[in-house]
């Protein structure tokens, strides 16, 4: 099922941080973002109402700068520094299985983690970020070489995010292996997964669509910062 415009999987910041990811909520009126250890992200309750530009504006600080959705113009104080678009998929016909080699990641593989993500660069992982679910990696000659969790949380959808493999590995279908066994938890949960990836992402979006996922939305994402200090 593709769920219509005006669910929570548009607001997927906003409704993760209401709910089961509401313990790594900082919130100021009509703006929240998650802990900056955890997560980059920051959402307003409206972006064409005034109040929350303001309220974002308290939240983040004199160097207040984030990614936007949605924003048809800014408030004065405000300018766009990039645009790019982004596109969510979700599962419609995913094969969801475990996978043997696959080993749970915690804390004490932040490093790693880290290691690895500067490598294969999958996009934005804090020092916490392993908080936000599972997250499952798989190791050669004791390397982490692949990974993938969950990471964003709206009520009954579970994001699978930091899909990666180092470039070494590419070709194994490592990544594929993760994401169905990262998928079988969320389904064992009741819920249902989705992913993000660049709009410019083609290989990317290719492999999740023939893997059973369905392109569900395209958005224009806008990095904007205060210019009023």
């Amino acid at each position: 099922m593709i769920p219509p415009p005006g669910h929570d999987l548009d607001r997927s910041v906003w409704a993760s941080l209401a709910g089961h990811h509401a313990r790594f909520a900082e919130r100021h009126g009509l703006a929240v973002r998650y802990d900056p250890e955890v997560a980059p992200f920051v959402a307003l309750a409206d972006p064409a109402d005034p109040r929350a530009w303001a309220d974002a504006a308290a939240l983040l600080g004199p160097d207040a700068a984030f990614s936007v959705t949605g924003a048809v113009s800014l408030p004065e104080g405000w300018e766009v520094q990039a645009q790019g678009e982004s596109v969510q998929l979700v599962d419609t016909g995913l094969e969801a299985r475990p996978y043997a080699e696959a080993v749970r990641l915690g804390a004490e593989d932040v490093p790693e983690i880290l290691e690895l993500v500067a490598r294969a660069k999958p996009g934005p992982f804090r020092p916490r970020t392993v908080e936000l679910g599972t997250y499952l990696g798989i190791r050669r000659d004791g390397v982490l070489v692949a990974m993938a969790g969950e990471r964003q949380h709206p009520p009954g959808w579970t994001e699978i995010s930091a899909v990666c493999t180092d470039e070494a590995y590419r070709g194994q279908g490592l990544a594929t292996a993760l994401v169905r066994a990262v998928a079988a938890g969320i389904r064992e949960r009741g819920e249902t997964p989705f992913l993000h990836a660049r709009g410019d992402n083609t290989n990317a979006i290719r492999l999740y669509e023939s893997l059973g996922f369905t392109l569900r939305r395209r958005s224009l994402h806008t990095m904007v910062r205060l210019t009023v200090r």
